[in-house]
């Protein structure tokens, strides 16, 4: 199983890491993409790539971080794409957050996106209530030639066809299995087949209770651990009415066609 989006670095999770791993293991999880959000946490991404061969790191800025970056991280970004093979993400726009600044998000997503493109590396993005600036962006700029994520995917159905022919992928969580977030995970049924990917998120955006099949050491219950993404497929593979197995074929063939770049 591939985990198409977690933060595995966070530091809720920091104290059990060697259990979570090892969790991830019994799990059957083959890989996980682990996006860093800001300066401060780049170097924890990497040091766990360097721990553990299930992490490929993705190193990019955050709309919700950018109060927080220097004068030069666009230069500390470059060497850490040069440090190891990795993706770029999460970096995107937001418009559900507070006292948002869209411009600055923009300019700051497109530095990203063109880094990106100029090393053909995959994007993973975020996108809250920006759907029509996003497409706008995307069909405007020169994008990487294997691909991006659009992770978490809550836009629009009739949006996916000019997502997917500038070459998205979707992910689909396994927090829109709560009721409340079912045209989310109804949107999905519009998905190419080819085009999907599966992720936890995690530590957040827990599944609904019936799905949860691991849980983080010492929690009270409100951290996602990362070994769920068994409960994702299980989620997608009886929304979808696909076999399990032609699923996880499914995920492997799309994630290998995205993240190949990257190399492991």
């Amino acid at each position: 199983m591939i985990d198409a989006h977690n933060h595995l670095q966070d530091l809720r999770l920091r104290p059990y890491l060697d259990t979570i791993l090892d969790d991830c293991k019994q799990a059957g999880v083959q890989r996980m993409v682990v996006n860093g959000t800001c300066e401060d946490d780049w170097d924890d991404v990497f040091d766990l790539a360097a721990k553990s061969d299930l992490v490929v790191p993705s190193f990019g800025y955050h709309p919700w971080k950018l109060h927080q970056r220097t004068a030069k991280w666009i230069d500390a970004l470059r060497r850490m794409l040069d440090r190891v093979p990795s993706a770029v993400g999460e970096i995107g726009l937001d418009r559900w957050m507070e006292n948002h600044d869209i411009e600055l998000q923009e300019e700051i997503f497109v530095k990203q996106l063109t880094l990106a493109t100029e090393r053909n590396l995959p994007v993973s993005i975020h996108c809250l209530k920006a759907w029509g600036k996003l497409v706008e962006i995307l069909e405007r700029e020169k994008l990487p030639k294997c691909g991006f994520l659009i992770h978490s995917y809550g836009g629009a159905a009739d949006m996916i066809p000019r997502f997917a022919n500038l070459g998205a992928y979707f992910s689909l969580s396994g927090y829109f299995a709560h009721p409340r977030k079912s045209k989310h995970l109804e949107n999905f049924k519009h998905v190419p087949a080819d085009r999907l990917l599966l992720e936890t998120d995690a530590p957040d955006m827990l599944p609904p209770e019936e799905w949860i099949q691991n849980r983080v050491p010492a929690d009270t219950g409100a951290l996602h651990h990362p070994a769920n993404i068994g409960a994702v497929y299980g989620i997608a593979a009886n929304f979808l009415n696909v076999p399990p197995s032609k699923l996880e074929s499914q995920i492997s063939r799309n994630s290998e066609n995205l993240f190949n770049c990257v190399g492991h």
